[in-house]
């Protein structure tokens, strides 16, 4: 699969929130900002991966479509990718 532009800015974007949760914990920051923190990080997490996987599958459906093959096992597996990231 390639990753678009968008979705690798979309964890940028998180690698910038990680760090400053890090920073924000060496300066013993109160932990219920942190847990905000950390909650809102989680959530883009999630975003990021129904995003990928829902890419992912569009994309293999056009192909299987267009190949004339079943698309069946395809959603399962992209259901299970997203019960497994739970």
């Amino acid at each position: 699969m390639k990753y678009d532009k968008n979705q690798i800015n979309r964890l940028k974007r998180l690698q910038g929130q990680l760090n400053g949760i890090l920073k924000m914990m060496e300066e013993d920051k109160d932990c219920k900002d942190v847990v905000t923190q950390l909650s809102a990080s989680r959530s883009g997490i999630e975003r990021l991966i129904g995003v990928i996987v829902s890419e992912n599958l569009a994309q293999c459906v056009k192909d299987s479509v267009k190949n004339e093959t079943d698309t069946d096992d395809l959603v399962k597996e992209a259901v299970n990718l997203l019960i497994k990231s739970r």
